[in-house]
C-alpha cells in the first residue's frame, strides 16, 4: 500500500503507524485487514477452471493484469476469448517507461523518454512484496526473471526542511539512536520498579539485558556517543588501515531533536507488512510482466478500442467501441458474458447497462491521486559519493520520496533515479496541476536540497501524474470504510451477463495482486454460472 505524505492530524494512516510502533507491524496489520485496508494473499495456487463451456465466449474489456488474467484462464478452459484495449498496448498500469516511448496526458502534453538505453521509470507499479503469491506465481509460470528491490537502506535519508537545518539524516543513525534513547528511557522505569505489576522479577531482569542489547546501552543502561554505539549507527570516521586508521564514533542526536523532528514517523515504511523483506522487481522493468502476458494472448486483443457503450440483454453482451487514434466509425463486439476491468473512473462515464446496485458501486469509488517523476543523471552520484546503493530517502518536501535503483550496482555511467512519489494529498494535485516540464523542473530543485549534486549532474526527466491519464484518470480505487460496507458486494456480483475485476474489486487496492485475485474470483463464478446454464 502506498504511503501518504505526513501531517499534523492523526489520520487513519498515522493511527496505524502509531499502533504499528506501539504494538508491532503484526497487530498494525491486523488492525488494517479489520478495517479493510490491507489482506493477505488468498491465493491457493493456479485457478482449475473445469468442466466444458460447450464453446461459449467472453468478451474482456481492459488489457492490464485483470484482463489478461481473465483471457489466459478462460482461453485455456476452452472459452471464445475477445478483449478490448484503449491503449496501444497490453498491461494497463503494468508499465515502463524507456527511451523513445512517448505518452501524451489529458490536456495533449506529450513526452517522449529520452532515458539511455537500458534505463527506465515504473510510473505504476515498482515493487513486489514477497507474499503477493499470485503475481509471484504468475511471473514464474510466464518467464518474467525477478530480482530484489531493496525498500530499506540504512544508509538512505530521512529529510526535513524544518529540522536540523535541513540537513538529511541517515536512517542507521536516526534509527539508532531513536532506539537507544527509548530503551534508555524503559530501561530506567524498569529498574525503578515502575512496572513491577506487569512484569515478573524474573522476566524484568531479560527485559534489562534485552534493551541493553537492542538499545546499545553501556553498563549503566545509557545510550551515550561510543565505540558501542558507533558498531550500530557508524562513524564520524571510519575504521582504515596504517596510521591514522582509529576510528571516530558518531555524535548520538538527542531525544528532543529526534521527536520534534518528526522524521520517526518514516521509520514505520519499513515496519509495515507490504513493505517487509523480500521485495521484488522484474529485470528490465515491472512492463516486462504486462509484455509476457502479451506473448501469451495478444493474438486476443484488440488495441486502441476506446469501449463506449456496453449493452446485455437475457442472451449476451454487445459493446460498442471506437478506433482511439481514429476516432468517429463506431464497431461493435459481441459475447456469451463480459469480464469488464475498466477503471471505475472511466467506466462510471460509460454507458453501461446494469442494475441500479451495479451502477451506484461503480459511482462510489474515488480514485487517489499519485505523481511519479523519473530522472535521469550523467553518474551515479548516490553511490559515488554518498554510498546508497538501492532504497528509499523520505522527505518533508512535496516530492516526498526518492528511490534509488536497485540495479547495476558500482557501475560507470548513467542511472535513473525515481525523484518524486506523492501519494493522494495536496502534492499530488498540485504537481498534477503543472505542465510535464514544471513538474521535472520543481522536483530536481527540490531533491537538490537533498542531493546538492542534482543541479550539475541533471540530464532529463519524464513524469506521470495519474489524474490526467487517459486511460484511468487516477492511480487506484480509493474505498471508504462506509463505502466498501455499501458498495463492494455489489460491485462484485455477477449483474446478469456482466462480472467486474480490478484491483478496486480486491481488498488489496493500489497492488497488482488486487486485481489478479479479482480476476481469478470473477472468472470462478462466471464459470460456474456457465455451466449451470
Amino acid at each position: 500500500m502506498p504511503q501518504e505524505p505526513p501531517n499534523d492530524g492523526m489520520s487513519r494512516r498515522e493511527l496505524f503507524k502509531l499502533i504499528g510502533l506501539t504494538a508491532g507491524s503484526a497487530a498494525m496489520y491486523q488492525a488494517m485487514t479489520s478495517l479493510g485496508y490491507a489482506a493477505e494473499s488468498g491465493y491457493k495456487g493456479p485457478i482449475k477452471l473445469e468442466g466444458d463451456p460447450k464453446g461459449a465466449s467472453v468478451l474482456i474489456l481492459g488489457a492490464g493484469l485483470a484482463g489478461l488474467t481473465a483471457a489466459l484462464e478462460l482461453r485455456q478452459a476452452g472459452y471464445k476469448v475477445k478483449v478490448l484495449e484503449f491503449n496501444s498496448r497490453a498491461g494497463g498500469r503494468n508499465w515502463s517507461l524507456r527511451g523513445g516511448d512517448t505518452y501524451t496526458e489529458l490536456g495533449g502534453a506529450t513526452q517522449k523518454c529520452e532515458f539511455d538505453e537500458g534505463l527506465y521509470l515504473n510510473p505504476g507499479p515498482w515493487r513486489i512484496p514477497y507474499h503477493h503469491n499470485g503475481l509471484l506465481d504468475y511471473c514464474k509460470r510466464l518467464g518474467v526473471k525477478l530480482e530484489p528491490f531493496q525498500q530499506l537502506n540504512h544508509n538512505a535519508f530521512l529529510h526535513s526542511s524544518k529540522a536540523f537545518g535541513g540537513k538529511p539524516q541517515r536512517i542507521r543513525a536516526f534509527k539508532t539512536d531513536f532506539q537507544g534513547h527509548t530503551s534508555e528511557l524503559l530501561a530506567k522505569v524498569v529498574k525503578k520498579g515502575q512496572l513491577d505489576d506487569v512484569v515478573t522479577k524474573e522476566d524484568r531482569e531479560v527485559l534489562l539485558q534485552a534493551l541493553r542489547s537492542w538499545g546499545a546501552l553501556d553498563k549503566d543502561y545509557t545510550y551515550k556517543a561510543g565505540d558501542l554505539t558507533a558498531e550500530f549507527r557508524g562513524y564520524d570516521k571510519d575504521p582504515g588501515g596504517g596510521l591514522g586508521a582509529e576510528p571516530v564514533p558518531g555524535q548520538i542526536i538527542g531525544l528532543s531533536d529526534i521527536v520534534q523532528s518528526r522524521l520517526w514517523r518514516s521509520l514505520t515504511s519499513f515496519a509495515l507488512y507490504e513493505f517487509q523483506t523480500t521485495m521484488f522487481q522484474p529485470v528490465g522493468g515491472m512492463g516486462r510482466i504486462g509484455e509476457a502476458f502479451a506473448k501469451q494472448v495478444g493474438d486476443l486483443i484488440t488495441y486502441n478500442a476506446r469501449v463506449t457503450k456496453i449493452d446485455q440483454n437475457d442472451k449476451g453482451v454487445t459493446v460498442t467501441y471506437e478506433d482511439a487514434k481514429r476516432p468517429g466509425a463506431m464497431q461493435t463486439a459481441s459475447a456469451d458474458w463480459c469480464v469488464c476491468t475498466i477503471p471505475l473512473t472511466i467506466l462510471s462515464q460509460i454507458d453501461i447497462k446494469v442494475g441500479a446496485a451495479m451502477q451506484a458501486a461503480i459511482g462510489a469509488v474515488p480514485y487517489a491521486s499519485s505523481v511519479k517523476v523519473g530522472l535521469q543523471f550523467k553518474r551515479r552520484f548516490w553511490e559515488e559519493d554518498e554510498l546508497i546503493f538501492g532504497g528509499i530517502s523520505y522527505t518533508d518536501l512535496p516530492i516526498r520520496q526518492i528511490s534509488y535503483p536497485s540495479t547495476d550496482y558500482n557501475t560507470t555511467g548513467k542511472g535513473v533515479l525515481l525523484g518524486c512519489y506523492t501519494w493522494d494529498g495536496a502534492n499530488s494535485y498540485e504537481f498534477t496541476a503543472m505542465s510535464p516540464e514544471e513538474r521535472i523542473k520543481r522536483v530536481v530543485e527540490y531533491g537538490t536540497q537533498i542531493h546538492p549534486q542534482y543541479a550539475r549532474e541533471f540530464e532529463n526527466g519524464i513524469s506521470v501524474a495519474w489524474h490526467r491519464s487517459p486511460f484511468t484518470l487516477g492511480c487506484a480505487g480509493d474505498w471508504t470504510d462506509e463505502g466498501r460496507k455499501q458498495h463492494y458486494d455489489n460491485l462484485c456480483q455477477i449483474d446478469g451477463r456482466i462480472v467486474l475485476a480490478g484491483e478496486h474489486a480486491s481488498y488489496i487496492p493500489a497492488w497488482q495482486e488486487g486485481a489478479i485475485l479479482s480476476s481469478l474470483d470473477a472468472i470462478g463464478r462466471l464459470h460456474k454460472r456457465v455451466l449451470q446454464g
